[in-house]
């Protein structure tokens, strides 16, 4: 294994890599570009590798970069897959589609969010029947995104927390905080008042490419919850349902379900996976997320609101933006072959059960 020769240092080179690996091994690639520059004014899009009979009844669907920065994970997976020749494993009657950086500009940009500042994972919402409602993020926008990031920024930040969180619980707080807000543009975990470009860019692949399949197993990978270079299986099917029960299955019970209380994860709202399967009703849809842990969740909570401040009040090219930029970076890819491993290996499992699963 050459764990660090597929992990990139940075978005560029995270695209080469993939974009190489799928011409060694000859896959079929559609490139969607993001309208909107990247860094350096570069090129920023959504890259696709396809292998097999693109008229399989069944299919792999993997996802890197849902959440920009937390890329670096899935694109590894994705080329180390291609590049160690291990995408042979699938038999002829299972069609691969790989679907790199589906938000690129927060890869590009070390960022958790889309060019609208939208958090890709919240915004997969019906829009046109009303966007859901959290009071519970109102309380704490102002614990979260406070106008001045100086020195003692980490400190405000974490006693505010502590507060809300002994007068309402911790599970309350993360709710609060994470499940998703459409009201204030300038917050984090921002469901967006629209669509976004990367989730039109997946509604537009689904629809070409997975809506006459049959079966669809599908991985989005992620990182920042859990323990670090752990990777917990999130289902996000609801309890009791066919799609829950084949995730069980075909994982060994590994799985962890935020409807449960079993998850490090809280309850979502506008989350991608759950609209890949009712977007697909005639397909039959596998879908779990797979979620490394980086660092304690407070550090991680912290880099996601200096990033926040930095984007709507700060300057990305002065020193102070540079070092939160590498908090971001840390707090979602460990740099460290230990980690890269255990990344790698969780995921080569996690696919080849998908793969046997699909078989049935």
């Amino acid at each position: 294994m050459s764990e660090n020769a597929w992990f990139s240092a940075d978005y560029r080179q995270a695209r080469g890599r993939f974009l190489d690996a799928a011409a060694d091994v000859g896959a079929r690639v559609e490139t969607h570009e993001n309208p909107v520059p990247g860094p350096n004014g570069g090129p920023l899009a959504t890259d696709v590798a396809f292998l097999g009979d693109p008229q399989a009844e069944a299919a792999l669907l993997t996802f890197s970069g849902t959440h920009g920065a937390e890329g670096f994970c899935g694109s590894g997976v994705q080329v180390g897959w291609l590049e160690s020749g291990l995408w042979r494993e699938v038999p002829d009657g299972i069609a691969q589609i790989h679907v790199h950086g589906v938000n690129p500009f927060g890869f590009a940009h070390l960022s958790r969010t889309t060019e609208e500042n939208v958090d890709l994972n919240r915004n997969f919402v019906d829009f046109a029947a009303g966007v859901p409602v959290n009071e519970g993020y109102e309380s704490i926008h102002p614990i979260l995104c406070p106008e001045v990031w100086d020195d003692e920024a980490e400190t405000r930040l974490a006693q505010g927390v502590a507060k809300y969180t002994e007068e309402h619980g911790f599970w309350a707080f993360r709710e609060a905080a994470t499940s998703g807000q459409h009201t204030h543009r300038n917050g984090i975990f921002f469901g967006g008042t629209t669509p976004s470009w990367s989730r039109l860019t997946v509604a537009r692949l689904l629809a070409t490419h997975c809506s006459t399949r049959k079966r669809l197993a599908v991985i989005d990978y992620h990182t920042g919850l859990g323990p670090r270079g752990y990777g917990e299986r999130i289902v996000d099917h609801l309890p009791d349902t066919a799609g829950y029960q084949r995730c069980m299955e075909w994982y060994d019970s590994d799985c962890a379900s935020p409807h449960l209380g079993t998850s490090a994860s809280a309850k979502l709202t506008g989350q991608m996976l759950d609209a890949i399967e009712h977007g697909l009703p005639q397909v039959e849809v596998t879908a779990i997320a797979l979620e490394y842990g980086t660092q304690p969740e407070n550090q991680v909570i912290s880099a996601l609101c200096a990033d926040n401040w930095l984007r709507f009040h700060g300057d990305m090219s002065s020193s102070k933006g540079r070092d939160i930029k590498a908090q971001v970076r840390e707090a979602f890819y460990q740099d460290a072959l230990d980690w890269k491993q255990a990344v790698f290996e969780r995921a080569l499992d996690t696919q080849r059960r998908a793969i046997r699963g699909l078989q049935g």
